[in-house]
């Protein structure tokens, strides 16, 4: 895909169809940048609501010295009200941010095809819908495509620039660069059910959600660890919660059905209890957590108090965990280092990075060890980390693990033998996935990292973390879930396992 095109210029105007938070925030976006902005909504005093929190939302930057008042007032300035839709005949962009309901999309844009000059740019901001069958009404489907803006659109810096069948390559490279000259992050891709983070981000909670499922660990537990571990911003769980249920549910039920029930997709009865129970998150006051007020907040699971060991001992490699025997010596205990499988023995327990199998699992087949401990972003600054017992553990084994963790400065949180525990096998799915819409021309490599790292704020991009920890040790991890479960859920990406073969990065260094 080329980007030579130029951007649309600011006199240009750009039409917003749909006054919500999210056609309005896009209408100021495009008001930022200097154009003239048509906002149409056919609900009425949709648009003045709209507008209305436009302004509360710029006072506010306002009142905090953060915008001069004269800015805001140009900003405004420059939307206009367009109560029918025939108005917005000089649009030369315009962009559709209504309900995400297909019938009523399609009649939409034929009616926009018949108000615009041949020559204008249609778009819209659907997240799940298909950019192709919504162009297939059109006279000239070649001049329509996909704007997905992420929410709030005036902060959030992504833009997916999404290309159906019969789009102009010209018509996405203009809105490309046009998106760019607003000061967004936008990245080409295809009409593939959920696009690039719709669809690569399903596992973070999908992963989650079985571990709740099989009752791994609590809600609280899983998003301390997520957060305070692998270094996402939120949990999965307060994240859904965030998101709404109903919101989230939808769109795994949308990327599942489109993909034909894939069961990398597959909904969560948990989720699904929680909609038809209308426990849709912080907008109805409770969701896995109560927003009541005085509530009080969610609190993790963590291990009491193990004994603090005086020394360890390493075997061999730790990869990942690399930065533990440091850690060790820092804290003050006696680090040990002799060859062996990847290990630490202290006080006569032995504990290992997990692999993908359960602990139970790995004992069973290689005699230990005892404990398996989780992956962490960095072990250096993780405030957290999470293990489990294998069944064949002596008692007092997950005090002795936690002890020492604990003598490191770490909370522990003590799970359930799920194998892959709940941050390896959580970026390892998110891996995978990454990697199968990189095979399947989704996006480019690069544009599916910055898509995680700017749509929902992931600390690494999947294909570079799957650099950093290396795709055999990935595939050996999906490849044990597979074991595990015997679902076709948990089966490696081609192209994942080719490089795992290889042992070429996906980002080669330069």
């Amino acid at each position: 895909m080329t980007d030579a095109a130029p951007a649309l210029p600011a006199t240009v105007p750009v039409a917003v169809i749909g006054a919500g938070t999210m056609g309005s925030g896009i209408a100021l976006v495009a008001a930022r940048a200097g154009h003239p902005v048509l906002l149409h909504d056919a609900a009425p005093g949709a648009i003045q609501r709209g507008l209305d929190g436009l302004r509360r939302d710029l006072d506010r930057l306002v009142d905090k010295g953060r915008l001069a008042a004269a800015e805001r007032d140009a900003q405004l300035g420059r939307i206009t009200a367009m109560p029918r839709l025939d108005d917005i005949g000089p649009a030369g962009l315009v962009i559709e941010a209504i309900v995400e309901d297909f019938s009523v999309k399609r009649d939409l844009f034929r009616r926009v095809e018949a108000a615009v000059a041949p020559d204008a740019i249609l778009s819209t901001n659907t997240s799940s819908l298909s950019v192709t069958a919504l162009a297939a009404v059109l006279d000239r489907p070649e001049r329509f495509l996909g704007v997905h803006f992420f929410n709030p659109a005036p902060i959030l810096p992504l833009v997916e620039i999404v290309s159906g069948h019969v789009t102009a390559p010209a018509v996405a490279a203009t809105a490309f660069a046009t998106c760019r000259a607003w000061g967004k992050t936008p990245v080409h891709c295809r009409s593939t059910p959920g696009f690039i983070v719709n669809r690569v981000a399903r596992p973070f909670y999908g992963e989650t959600l079985r571990l709740i499922a099989e009752g791994a660990a609590t809600p609280a537990t899983l998003d301390a660890i997520l957060r305070e571990a692998g270094g996402f911003r939120m949990g999965p769980c307060e994240l859904m919660d965030l998101i709404g249920h109903d919101v989230n549910y939808a769109v795994t039920r949308t990327v599942w059905e489109l993909l034909f029930q894939d069961p990398r997709y597959k909904p969560s009865l948990v989720q699904k209890e929680l909609v038809e129970a209308g426990q849709l998150g912080r907008k109805t006051g409770r969701g896995f957590y109560d927003y009541a007020k005085g509530a009080p907040p969610p609190a993790p699971d963590d291990a009491p108090a193990g004994p603090r060991p005086t020394s360890v001992v390493i075997e061999g490699d730790l990869g990942p965990a690399a930065a533990l025997p440091a850690l060790a010596e820092a804290a003050g205990l006696t680090v040990t280092r002799r060859d062996g499988p990847g290990l630490l023995r202290i006080d006569g327990v032995a504990l290992a990075l997990t692999d993908g199998r359960s602990a139970t699992a790995r004992f069973a087949a290689d005699g230990g060890p005892e404990i398996l401990f989780d992956l962490a972003l960095d072990y250096a600054t993780a405030g957290r980390i999470a293990i489990a017992a294998a069944d064949q553990a002596p008692a007092g084994a997950c005090a002795t693990a936690a002890g020492f963790f604990q003598a490191l400065g770490k909370t522990v949180s003590v799970l359930d033998d799920a194998p892959g525990l709940a941050v390896m096998r959580t970026v390892a799915m998110l891996v995978n996935e990454a990697a199968d819409a990189a095979h399947q021309r989704v996006g480019s490599v690069a544009d599916i990292d910055l898509s995680m790292l700017k749509g929902v704020n992931y600390p690494r991009g999947p294909l570079a973390w799957c650099d950093t920890l290396g795709a055999a040790r990935i595939t050996a991890v999906i490849d044990a879930l597979a074991a595990a479960y015997g679902e076709d859920r948990y089966r490696t990406a081609p192209l994942l396992r080719r490089h795992a073969l290889t042992g070429r990065p996906f980002h080669p260094s330069n």
